[in-house]
């Protein structure tokens, strides 16, 4: 794994929500520290009500994670754009996060219940 990346089962249970809607419910999500970042909580994707997103044209590239793909949040209230991240093939190092999405904490609430 990349010197300045770690990545650690988090414990406990994680909830996304959003629009009065639970997004998100896991037991299993990770804990991605990179470099002086503050920590980014990824959920595997069959734990995320995907019903609720749709994929969006936004691409970015991480030199060390590698291409992420976004999707939108749709919700009775409208939707809210490119409101989670996802590696579907991260780099070698940082493998165990493929198929996670991680969420934009200004679009969405996370809750460590």
């Amino acid at each position: 794994m990349s010197e300045h990346i770690t990545i650690r089962p988090s414990g406990g249970t994680w909830v996304v929500r959003a629009g009065g809607a639970v997004l998100a419910e896991t037991g299993r999500a990770l804990e991605l520290r990179e470099g002086g970042y503050p920590p980014v909580i990824y959920i595997p994707r069959e734990d995320v009500a995907m019903a609720f997103f749709e994929p969006s044209a936004t691409r970015s590239v991480c030199p060390h994670k590698g291409e992420a793909s976004y999707f939108s949040f749709v919700g009775k209230s409208g939707t809210v754009k490119d409101a989670a991240w996802i590696y579907e093939t991260p780099k070698a190092d940082v493998t165990p996060i493929a198929g996670h999405l991680a969420f934009y904490l200004t679009k969405v609430t996370l809750e460590h219940v």
